[in-house]
C-alpha cells in the first residue's frame, strides 16, 4: 500500500494513495497521523491495507492526488538517524582530499542522528541565508520502523521495516569541515531534510526489493539536467536491516525511527552521482580542482524512482533553494 500525509496540522492528515498516484482517500478515521498508524502498526497496517485495496477497486470516493498537498509522511518524527551505506562514496570523498579510509569503515557503519523535529514538504522550499555554506542536496532512500528492542539481530530488523520513502538530505558542506574538526559531529550543517511525498510498503516493490536494498535507479536531477541515476541496490555496502541492527545495539527504536541509508553511489560512475560533493570530489580528481558549484539561488532539485513501466512510485521530492529572511 501507499500512503501520505496531506499538510493539515502539524502532525499532517493520513491518507491511502492510489497505487497509480493519481487519487487519495481519507484514512484519518483509521488513525488521524501515520505516527499514530505507527504506534499500533499489528492493528491498523490491515485496516489500512483494506482501505488500499477498496480504493484500487474504485469502490471508495476518491480526490485527485497531488505532491503539492503532502507534507512529510511524518512531518516530525521522534528519531531521524542517516547512515553512510554506500562505502565507496565515503571512500572518494576521502581520497579527493588526499585522506586515507581506515578499515574499519568497510565493516563497521558510520551513522548520525539528525535533528527530525521539523522536516520540509516534498516540494516546499530550501530556505537559506547564505550560498557561502555550500547547498547540496542527497538522494537516499530511506525506511521507517515500528518498535525495535535494543539488540535486534539482522533477521529481527529485516521484520521491522514497514514503509520506503526518498529523502533529500540536505547538506551545508563548507559548514561540515568546521563541525568535524570539533569532534563532536554534525549539527549547523544538516538542516532539514524533506522526503517524498508518499511512503510504501515493501510489498509494493516487488522483486527489486530483496537483500534488504531496493534494486532500483534513484534519479536526481538539477536544473532540469540529470546529475545522476544510480542504482540503489548496487554497491550498498550495509543493507537496511545492518543499519537498523546498528542504530539498535545500546538503545530501542522507538516506532516511526527513519533510518536512511546516505548517498547513493555506485563504484561505476557512468550514472552519474546522488549530489554535488561526490561530482566535485570527481572534478578533484580528474582536474585538480571542482568547477561545479554548489547549489545558488533559484537552483531546483528533483528526486525520483521509477519502476519498470516508467511509473513514478513514491512521487517526487521537488524542491528549489531560496533566500531566508528572518522573521
Amino acid at each position: 500500500m501507499k500512503l501520505a500525509s496531506l499538510n493539515r496540522g502539524r502532525d499532517g492528515e493520513l491518507v491511502v494513495v492510489a497505487r497509480d498516484l493519481s487519487r487519495y482517500c481519507s484514512a484519518a478515521d483509521i488513525a488521524p497521523t501515520l505516527q499514530r498508524a505507527l504506534d499500533q502498526w499489528e492493528i491498523t497496517a490491515p485496516k489500512l491495507q483494506a482501505r488500499f485495496d477498496a480504493l484500487q477497486q474504485n469502490q471508495l470516493e476518491s480526490t485527485p492526488f497531488s505532491a503539492e498537498l503532502c507534507h512529510s509522511p511524518l512531518p516530525r518524527a521522534f528519531h531521524w538517524a542517516d547512515g553512510s551505506a554506500y562505502v565507496n562514496h565515503v571512500e572518494l570523498v576521502r581520497k579527493a582530499r588526499g585522506a586515507e579510509m581506515p578499515q574499519s569503515f568497510w565493516t563497521d557503519p558510520l551513522m548520525y542522528q539528525g535533528g527530525s523535529d521539523m522536516f520540509l514538504a516534498p516540494t516546499a522550499n530550501i530556505a537559506m541565508a547564505s550560498t557561502d555554506w555550500g547547498i547540496d542536496f542527497e538522494a537516499e532512500i530511506a525506511v521507517v520502523t515500528d518498535d525495535v528492542t535494543m539488540g535486534t539481530n539482522l533477521k529481527q530488523a529485516a521484520e521491522h521495516i514497514q514503509l520506503i520513502m526518498l529523502v533529500n538530505d540536505v547538506s551545508l558542506r563548507n559548514l561540515i569541515p568546521g563541525e568535524l574538526g570539533k569532534g563532536f559531529g554534525f549539527y549547523q550543517s544538516k538542516p532539514s531534510s524533506a522526503f517524498s511525498p508518499v511512503a510504501v510498503t515493501p510489498d509494493e516493490l516487488s522483486q527489486h526489493w530483496h537483500d534488504g536494498k531496493l534494486h532500483l535507479d534513484l534519479h536526481a536531477i538539477m536544473n532540469g539536467e540529470k546529475i545522476g541515476s544510480p542504482n540503489a541496490g548496487v554497491d550498498m555496502t550495509f543493507n537496511f536491516p545492518q543499519l537498523i541492527a546498528h542504530a539498535a545495539k545500546s538503545r530501542p527504536l522507538g516506532s516511526g525511527t527513519i533510518i536512511g541509508s546516505g548517498t547513493v553511489s555506485n563504484i561505476d560512475r557512468s550514472a552519474g552521482s546522488c549530489c554535488l560533493a561526490e561530482v566535485r570530489m570527481l572534478e578533484t580528481i580528474q582536474q585538480g580542482k571542482p568547477s561545479t558549484p554548489f547549489m545558488q539561488y533559484g537552483d531546483h532539485i528533483e528526486i525520483a524512482m521509477y519502476d519498470e513501466n516508467g511509473s513514478n512510485i513514491f512521487g517526487s521530492i521537488s524542491q528549489q533553494v531560496v533566500p531566508y529572511n528572518n522573521p
